[in-house]
């Protein structure tokens, strides 16, 4: 094998990283390597790849001045070493390079080519228009142990049914919670894929995490839910999401996939006059794919409704919109406990605002009630309490 200090080298960004990983664990399956162009154009023309639902060519094409120079120079047979982080990812030998149109791949991605679509101009600046395609071998062994995880946690539960349930809870709130609890209800094990950006988000992927283990372990039965983190790639975006959801799901040992009602992607492709939707296009991969209800506050039924089966219209319902309930979250407003658990919203407020109180003891004692004892007081006990002021009643 040729030395790595010798070899041509390609540089990758963290997406396309992550991307070769999820192919070599044989999360992608039946795609199981980079595609060549003959492959690509079948997927283009078909949406399938060897009879089943795969939404557009899996292909590495790196952008940039110095990796189109190192790809137009490649011949067959030939090896290069592919470097994320200025770090050895993987060796490539390679079978051909062939010339794409990145806008065409940005449409089959996104269903549209507009800049001002989220994620379409982060997208087309990482896609260069040469391709390259060949076996490659990763330099370490991927350290991913969450197959192993969920079959452990099947084994336990002696499940004969796993549901998957794809989502961000960015932030966690009282629908999601109906949500799980709608798909936790007719399985034996429910694996919640939770959405993990390359970018830097509104709530990190660890409070969101701790946001989520604090509702099963608390409110759920124990052992019958299982996190696992889904690093949210440009190959999860746009119409195609759920397809993918289903191919990583099955991969992943599931044999069910629970969406919401309001999944972007299902939305962008729900066709009412046919009763059709992006569901009808997963072919060949067995899983069993259930649309759930969009779950909204009825002032007159005073709970959590399906919105198909109150009668009171939405003049008397609350929706939970995710990014207005953490537009409070980040001005720093407890967000109603009928939009949020408040020991969710207690916890993430205190981070995304700590110390903001110039004397919280002080503060604490002042307007809360308390039973004499002189005791430290974190800024999440501080919120708790005053949620219970806020669900008093008795004087309005």
């Amino acid at each position: 094998m040729t030395s790595l200090r010798k070899s041509k080298t390609l540089l990758i960004d963290k997406e396309a990283a992550a991307a070769l990983e999820l192919l070599k664990e044989g999360i992608l399956s039946p795609v199981e390597s980079l595609m060549n162009k003959s492959q690509s154009i079948e997927v283009l023309e078909s949406g399938l790849f060897k009879g089943r639902s795969f939404p557009f060519p899996f292909i590495l094409a790196p952008s940039g001045k110095r990796n189109t120079e190192v790809l137009k120079s490649l011949s067959r047979g030939e090896e290069v070493t592919i470097l994320f982080e200025k770090e050895p990812f993987a060796t490539l030998i390679v079978d051909e390079t062939f010339h794409i149109d990145p806008r065409d791949r940005i449409k089959q991605i996104y269903g549209t080519d507009d800049t001002t679509h989220p994620g379409v101009m982060a997208t087309l600046n990482r896609l260069g228009s040469l391709a390259v395609c060949g076996e490659y071998k990763l330099i370490n062994e991927p350290r991913n142990q969450n197959k192993k995880i969920i079959q452990e946690a099947k084994i336990l539960v002696e499940a004969k049914h796993t549901t998957a349930l794809v989502m961000a809870a960015n932030p966690l709130h009282r629908a999601h919670e109906k949500l799980i609890r709608q798909a936790l209800d007719s399985t034996d094990l429910l694996v919640i894929f939770l959405l993990k950006p390359y970018t830097e988000s509104n709530l990190s992927y660890e409070i969101r995490k701790e946001a989520l283990e604090f509702f099963i372990n608390n409110f759920l039965t124990k052992n019958h839910v299982v996190i696992v983190p889904l690093e949210n790639s440009y190959i999860f975006a746009g119409y195609n999401e759920i397809i993918i959801d289903s191919i990583v799901a099955k991969n992943y040992g599931c044999d069910r996939l629970t969406i919401g009602r309001n999944h972007a992607g299902l939305g962008m492709f729900y066709d009412c006059n046919s009763n059709k939707s992006i569901v009808d296009r997963v072919i060949g991969i067995d899983i069993e794919i259930t649309v759930a209800s969009e779950y909204v506050y009825c002032d007159k039924c005073t709970t959590l409704v399906s919105k198909n089966t109150c009668p009171h219209g939405q003049h008397h319902q609350i929706s939970y919109h995710a990014t207005s309930i953490l537009e409070l979250l980040e001005l720093g407003i407890l967000p109603p406990t009928i939009l949020m658990r408040k020991e969710i919203s207690s916890a993430i407020i205190s981070k995304l605002h700590p110390n903001r109180f110039k004397n919280l003891e002080k503060l604490y004692y002042d307007i809360l009630p308390s039973e004499g004892l002189l005791k430290e007081h974190t800024e999440n006990d501080f919120y708790l309490e005053l949620m219970k002021l806020y669900q008093t009643t008795s004087l309005t």
